[in-house]
């Protein structure tokens, strides 16, 4: 045992020590009093703790050191995951049903080893910090992801009702498409926030940049073998893991196909269980179109919230179909129907823009005003150029154009 883990470790024991005692968990009694001794208790004596705290005090710090083996073995296996198999042997050794804490106990303990969890890996893989917090995920798109109705009611229903299934039959893979600057890789980090604990950072997560970790071609059995080598590694290691690839209309075909088994239907063959992870992949393809139906829209005075995600999705298959030098068509993942939802992330238009600059502020808990936010939002170029009603560039460079209002 690691000389950094033990006073934590003691202290988590010592707790649970004190309120197993304190609510009868450990064998359904508190400490035994001697005669006379509650009387004693009411007159304070030997400084300001008074004679009783001090020997209840002391009849604790005995408790610790008296502990028996099972107990901490207990402790241990439940929270650091060390010490179980000896558990087990001897829990085999003794005759009856196997040794357990109360349920009371069992309450406590699963408080506590929360608490510590949430202070650092308490495992061997990332699973403990898994958080799945789809309430908060849901919360947060809605106040900071701005224009896409969409793209919030299809990832939050796909990933609740994939996460709540008891056996999925494959992963879930989602493709993003829009123009640069609509919400794609911000929503993908947020999604590895809400998920895990470490976000981006976590040991399940594995974020993937078709030109930078991928940028030559006379390289593909090299990244092939690397690209595999760690999906698999990751899937090992976590029970549910996150892939994210940006740019992904980028990607040799090549490495979509040599991807496509850890997302097709689950043959239950090898020891490596693909189908509590989830792919995003996120690309640019498909912008002109979703831009053409949201045009379409304004120009028939329906609001944008009127664009269904029916209609828009048939729209998207159809382009993404169309005969083209792109890696998607010429990787089975569309032939094979192996991507369960396009997600659509509609043009921004000026008041979304200006949403995004009030968010950077705020961000950076700078004060503005409205005249700073037009400000803002004027400094981007607009599309077409008759309407000038969609941001060129979404909300990206927007936090780095408040720097002009800095003193």
């Amino acid at each position: 045992m690691g000389q950094g883990r033990l006073p934590a470790r003691l202290g988590l024991a010592c707790c649970l020590l004190l309120l197993l005692e304190g609510s009868g968990g450990l064998g359904g009694r508190g400490p035994p009093r001697g005669p006379g001794e509650e009387e004693q208790g009411s007159v304070a004596e030997g400084g300001p703790w008074g004679r009783a705290r001090y020997e209840a005090v002391k009849k604790h710090l005995g408790a610790v050191g008296a502990v028996s083996k099972q107990y901490w073995q207990y402790l241990a296996c439940k929270v650091w995951q060390e010490g179980c198999e000896e558990e087990q042997e001897e829990e085999e050794a003794v005759p009856g049903p196997g040794w357990s804490l109360p349920l009371m106990g069992q309450d406590y303990l699963e408080i506590l080893s929360t608490w510590y969890c949430s202070f650092g890996k308490c495992c061997k893989t990332g699973d403990c910090r898994i958080v799945n917090n789809i309430t908060g995920l849901e919360a947060d798109l809605n106040r900071q992801l701005h224009g896409q109705h969409l793209a919030k009611e299809v990832i939050v229903r796909a990933v609740q009702g994939f996460l709540q299934s008891p056996r999925p039959q494959k992963a879930l893979v989602l493709s993003f498409h829009g123009w640069s600057g609509t919400g794609k890789n911000f929503v993908a980090r947020m999604l590895a926030s809400h998920l895990y604990r470490d976000g981006v950072k976590s040991e399940c997560v594995r974020v993937f940049i078709s030109l930078f970790h991928f940028p030559h071609h006379k390289y593909l059995d090299s990244y092939e073998a690397q690209l595999k080598k760690q999906i698999s590694e990751t899937m090992q290691l976590c029970k549910q893991s996150l892939f994210i690839f940006d740019e992904a209309e980028k990607l040799h075909f090549r490495l979509l196909d040599a991807i496509k088994p850890f997302m097709a239907h689950y043959d239950n063959k090898g020891q490596v269980d693909y189908r509590r992870s989830i792919f995003l992949f996120l690309s640019n393809l498909g912008g002109n179109t979703i831009n053409e139906v949201a045009l379409d829209f304004w120009r028939a005075g329906r609001a944008r919230e009127e664009i269904s995600m029916e209609f828009l999705e048939q729209q998207l298959r159809l382009e993404l179909l169309e005969p083209a030098e792109n890696a998607y068509i010429r990787s089975h993942l569309l032939k094979e129907n192996l991507i369960d939802f396009f997600v659509p992330f509609l043009p921004l238009e000026y008041h979304h823009v200006k949403l995004c600059a009030r968010d950077a502020f705020l961000a950076r808990g700078l004060p503005y005003t409205e005249a700073a936010l037009d400000e803002v939002a004027r400094m981007m170029a607009f599309v077409p150029k008759e309407e000038k009603l969609f941001s060129a560039q979404g909300c990206k460079s927007v936090s780095q154009r408040i720097n002009y209002f800095l003193p």
